[in-house]
C-alpha cells in the first residue's frame, strides 16, 4: 500500500512539474485568436477612417484651411503625449471586475464610436472650435481602447510562436478593416451621395452616414473581442498597487529593446500616416482617377495582407526576425520608387500604378504588422529586469511614439499641401502641387522606411533569448 501511495505521489509530482513548466506558455484556440484580432479590426473601422480621410474631410468638405488642420492635429497629439502615460498607469494600477485590460473594450467602445461619428458631422462648419472638440475627444478616448488592447496581447500567453500566430491573425483582421476603410468607404459614400460622379463624393451627409455605420460595426466587434479573450499572464493586485506614472520613464531608460521599437514606431507610423493621407489627393489630382480607381488603389493597400500575413510564422522561422524586416522594408521602398517613376510618365498607366501599389503595400503590411509581436517581448524583458509586468505602461509608451509618428504625419501632409499651394477647388493642380503630392506618397515615406531599417538593426532580442527570459520569470514566480 505504501509503495503504491509513494508511486502515486511521485507521479503526481512529475505531473505537477510538467504542468508548471507549461504555466504561462499557453496555446490559444482559433476562437481566441480571431476574437483578439477582431479588436484591431474594430479599431481600424473606427480610427483608421479618421487617419485616412479626416484631413480630406476637414479641408475639402468641412472647409478648414490645410494649415489649420495641421495645427489641430499637432495640438491633439501633443495632448496625447501627456495623456498616454496617465492612461497606462491607471490601467496597470486598476483591476476592473471584467478583466484588467479587456474591460476597457466594453466601457469605452460606445463613447469612442460616438465621438468618431461626430468628427464627420458638418452641422457647425466651418467651426474650428467644434473640429477641435470632436477630434481631441476622439483621440483621448481612443487611447483608452488602444493601450489596454495592446496590453491584452501580452496577457494571453508568453509563448513566442503563439504570439507570432496571434499577431498574424490580428494583422490579417486589421487589414480586413483597412480594406473596408481604404477601398470600401469611398464606395459606401458613393451609395449615399446625393449626386454621384466620377470623383470621391464631397456630399457631407453621405460621409456622416458612412462613418456612423462603420463606428457601430466597430463597437460590436470590440464587444466580441471582450467576450473571447481570457487574461492569464497579468500582474497580481499587490504589485499593481506599486505602479506609478514615473515607471514609464524608468522603463524607457532601462529597457533598451523598448527604445528600439519605440523609435521604429515613430518612423513606421509617420510613413503610414503621410502615405494614407495623400492617397486620395494622388488619385484625384495626379492621376485624375475616378472613385472606382481610388477604391482599387486603396484596396491594394490592404490586399497583400490576405496573402502574406498567414505566411509570417513560416517566413520568420525560415529567415529570422531581422532579415524579414529588411526584406519587406526593402520591398516597400522598391514599390514607392516604382510609383514615383510611373506617375512622372507623360501617360501613366493605372495598371502599373496598381502593381507598384501592391509591391509597396506588401512590404509595408508585413514589416509594420509584425512589429506588434515585439511589444510582448519588450514587456517580458522589462519584467525580467524590474520584476514588474507593466504592460499598460509599456503600451502607453509605444502609444506615445505611435502618436508622435501620427503627429509627424498629420503635420507633414497638410503642411506640404499648403507649401505647394494645393487648390481644393481646382481640378487641374499646378506642377508644384502635383510634385508635392508625389513626395507625400513616395519620397518622404521611402526616406522614413530607410531610417526604420537602420533602427530595427539595433534590436537584439532573439526568439531563443525571449524564451530563456520567460522561463526565468516563471521559475521566479514559483
Amino acid at each position: 500500500m505504501n509503495v503504491f501511495f509513494g508511486l502515486f505521489l511521485n507521479n503526481f509530482s512529475l505531473y505537477k512539474m510538467a504542468n508548471n513548466e507549461k504555466k504561462g506558455f499557453y496555446k490559444l484556440s482559433w476562437a481566441q485568436r480571431i476574437g483578439f484580432g477582431s479588436g484591431d479590426l474594430a479599431q481600424n473601422l473606427i480610427f483608421q477612417v479618421t487617419c485616412t480621410y479626416l484631413t480630406f474631410f476637414f479641408t475639402d468638405i468641412y472647409g478648414l484651411d490645410a494649415a489649420a488642420v495641421a495645427l489641430m492635429f499637432t495640438v491633439g497629439n501633443v495632448l496625447n503625449v501627456i495623456w498616454d502615460p496617465i492612461v497606462g498607469a491607471i490601467i496597470d494600477k486598476s483591476n476592473p471586475k471584467f478583466g484588467k485590460y479587456r474591460s476597457y473594450l466594453l466601457y469605452v467602445g460606445v463613447p469612442l464610436s460616438i465621438s468618431a461619428i461626430l468628427c464627420f458631422y458638418d452641422g457647425f462648419r466651418p467651426s474650428i472650435v467644434y473640429a477641435y472638440i470632436t477630434y481631441i475627444a476622439m483621440t483621448l478616448l481612443y487611447t483608452f481602447i488602444n493601450v489596454p488592447y495592446g496590453a491584452l496581447n501580452s496577457s494571453l500567453t508568453r509563448d513566442t510562436d503563439e504570439i507570432t500566430i496571434l499577431t498574424s491573425v490580428r494583422m490579417f483582421m486589421a487589414n480586413v478593416g483597412g480594406l473596408a476603410v481604404n477601398s470600401g468607404l469611398p464606395l459606401v459614400i458613393g451609395l449615399f451621395a446625393v449626386a454621384s460622379g466620377d470623383e470621391l463624393p464631397k456630399d457631407s451627409h453621405s460621409w456622416f452616414i458612412t462613418m456612423s455605420l462603420y463606428a457601430i460595426v466597430g463597437m460590436a466587434l470590440l464587444i466580441f473581442c471582450f467576450t473571447q479573450c481570457k487574461e492569464r499572464v497579468v500582474m497580481d493586485s499587490k504589485s499593481s498597487e506599486n505602479v506609478k506614472i514615473s515607471d514609464l520613464w524608468m522603463e524607457f531608460k532601462d529597457n533598451g529593446p523598448l527604445r528600439v521599437i519605440a523609435f521604429f514606431f515613430i518612423t513606421a507610423f509617420a510613413m503610414m500616416s503621410i502615405g494614407n493621407a495623400a492617397g486620395a489627393y494622388f488619385i484625384n489630382s495626379n492621376m485624375h482617377g475616378t472613385a472606382t480607381e481610388l477604391s482599387i488603389f486603396m484596396a491594394l493597400g490592404s490586399l497583400p495582407s490576405f496573402i502574406f500575413m498567414p505566411l509570417v510564422p513560416a517566413i520568420k522561422k525560415a529567415i529570422g526576425k531581422k532579415n524579414m524586416f529588411y526584406a519587406f522594408l526593402g520591398c516597400a521602398i522598391l514599390g514607392m520608387a516604382m510609383l514615383y517613376v510611373i506617375a512622372k510618365m507623360d501617360e501613366p498607366n493605372m495598371t502599373w500604378i496598381y502593381v507598384a501599389q501592391f509591391i509597396k503595400s506588401t512590404g509595408v503590411i508585413v514589416a509594420t504588422g509584425y512589429m506588434w509581436a515585439l511589444v510582448p517581448e519588450v514587456i517580458s524583458y522589462g519584467e525580467w529586469k524590474s520584476g514588474k509586468r507593466i504592460a499598460g505602461i509599456v503600451n502607453a509608451l509605444t502609444g506615445i511614439f505611435f502618436k508622435a509618428g501620427m503627429t509627424l504625419g498629420g503635420i507633414v501632409a497638410p503642411a506640404v499641401l499648403a507649401y505647394v499651394q494645393y487648390n481644393k477647388d481646382s481640378i487641374q493642380q499646378s506642377p508644384e502641387a502635383e510634385e508635392g503630392i508625389l513626395w507625400l506618397v513616395c519620397v518622404i515615406p521611402a526616406i522614413l522606411l530607410a531610417l526604420a531599417m537602420l533602427i530595427i538593426s539595433k534590436y537584439e532580442l532573439t526568439d531563443e533569448k525571449i524564451d530563456e527570459i520567460n522561463k526565468a520569470i516563471e521559475e521566479r514566480h514559483k
